[in-house]
């Protein structure tokens, strides 16, 4: 059984940087594919970011290229997304996502089939 325990949401304003941080259990953390993604009321989940396991390869969603930043600390059994200059549509629960064993699409098993998701850390980012 893996836990993810996301932390580091809350109420900004636009323009602003928030970092969230997800800290996971398991004793391979190191080669789990993990990463992030978000949603909000009404609309369908959204692929934030993902950094691979072994080679810690990131990848991103097209609304966090460029602002945000995915990175994992494997000592700590945790991952992070450092996310800069925020907007109000970046509103929505934020889920740090697992994937476990060989992928060909990370975002795309971590949106749809993760093996584990965490209960998520709400960011809202007002105008």
């Amino acid at each position: 059984q893996v836990q993810l325990v996301e932390s580091g949401g809350g109420l900004v304003q636009a323009g602003d940087s928030l970092t969230l941080s997800c800290v996971v259990s398991g004793r391979t953390f190191s080669r789990y594919h993990i990463g992030w993604v978000r949603q909000s009321p009404g609309k369908a989940r959204e692929f934030v970011a993902a950094i691979s396991g072994s080679l810690g390869l990131a990848s991103y969603g097209v609304t966090a290229r460029g602002r945000f930043t995915i990175s994992r600390d494997n000592d700590k059994n945790s991952i992070y997304l450092q996310m800069d200059n925020l907007k109000p549509e970046d509103t929505a629960v934020y889920h740090c996502a697992v994937r476990l064993g060989a992928t060909s699409d990370i975002a795309s098993d971590l949106l749809r089939i993760p093996d584990y998701r965490g209960q998520g850390t709400q960011v809202t980012v007002s105008s």
